[in-house]
């Protein structure tokens, strides 16, 4: 059953909340190399997508200690091209976490930072949300280049502090904070 909740839009996409008819469409950009690269699945398929994806069904956002998944669509063809999580901290109603995947045959034209933008303002403006972090692999130059973009600071730099496929890599944090957002 979908979800009534409601449909960010943009100038080039719609934001949706994730559901079960899915799972073709994410598994088949997360399981690329150039998308697992950064992530902590090395293989994802359709089974994978799925159970993310029936994890969700019936999570309203801004549920505290929970990830919702948006899908980001074509505006157009309502193709599915891509996820963004949000993450809903547990202790502190007010402070949220992003992250970010999109089809690599459709990075580069700004359709992330769209993205990004029209959740920022939904999260600051009408959730009334006080902070906003993301978290991305230091190696990562993209991402960190996607949350820069969009007003983040670098807050952090935590050097070999995750055990990641095989090795110790390192992570940075960003953030941004509501005022920052108004401010900009």
């Amino acid at each position: 059953m979908d979800r009534p909740d409601p449909i960010l839009s943009t100038k080039r996409l719609n934001l949706r909340p994730a559901r079960t008819a899915d799972s073709g469409a994410i598994s088949g950009y997360r399981s690329l190399p150039e998308v697992a690269r950064y992530q902590s699945w090395s293989r994802f398929d359709a089974d994978d997508a799925r159970t993310m994806l029936e994890g969700q069904a019936g999570l309203a956002p801004d549920t505290p200690d929970s990830w919702f998944q948006l899908v980001i669509e074509d505006g157009e063809t309502a193709e599915v091209i891509g996820d963004l999580a949000l993450h809903f901290a547990a202790d502190d109603h007010r402070q949220v976490e992003v992250g970010i995947n999109l089809n690599p045959s459709r990075q580069g034209c700004g359709l992330a930072g769209e993205a990004l933008e029209r959740v920022l303002a939904y999260l600051f403006d009408d959730l009334g949300k006080h902070r906003v972090t993301a978290v991305t692999d230091a190696d990562n130059g993209a991402a960190a280049r996607l949350f820069l973009h969009a007003g983040f600071r670098r807050e952090g730099h935590f050097v070999e502090n995750i055990w990641f496929k095989g090795a110790y890599g390192s992570e940075f944090l960003f953030a941004l904070l509501a005022r920052e957002w108004r401010d900009r």
